[in-house]
């Protein structure tokens, strides 16, 4: 399994995307039923639970109290803006069509190209722009009812 330890943003791009695909199904069969909300509280106690397991077994624990201010902040926005998607997404399942849902929570590809332009000063080629923009149409493509 040595792709596991592969530095390769593509293996691990790829990796996500098919656990994303199946959270997808996996969430919309287990809100049948349930609050949206109480369900993602659930699933984000059982991300807790495995992360920490992941973290100590892999022997990457440090000291969280010694991170700076800064990282500390960010990740503390990160994880409001995390949990605030996490609530969205669940509730579109909810009433959605999971075909549907899912791919208008990716139009988030084409809104971290333009925060990363705003925010980090990253510049995407035409080609990737052009690669963005047929995610754009597909994303209301996919969403209109005609």
């Amino acid at each position: 399994m040595s792709f596991l330890t592969s530095n390769n943003w593509l293996v691990w791009a790829l990796l996500s995307a098919a656990f994303a695909a199946m959270t997808a199904i996996l969430a919309k069969i287990g809100i049948q039923g349930v609050d949206s909300d109480l369900a993602t509280l659930i699933r984000t106690g059982f991300i807790i639970v495995i992360l920490c397991l992941f973290v100590v077994f892999t022997g990457k624990w440090t000291n969280p109290l010694t991170l700076s201010g800064k990282t500390w902040l960010f990740l503390l926005l990160s994880g409001l803006a995390t949990g605030a998607s996490w609530v969205c997404y669940f509730r579109a399942l909810k009433v959605g069509e999971a075909f549907k849902v899912a791919p208008v929570d990716k139009l988030s590809v084409v809104l971290v190209a333009v925060f990363a332009c705003v925010f980090l000063g990253e510049r995407p080629s035409i080609r990737e722009w052009i690669g963005l923009g047929l995610i754009a149409v597909g994303v209301v493509t996919l969403s209109l009812r005609i």
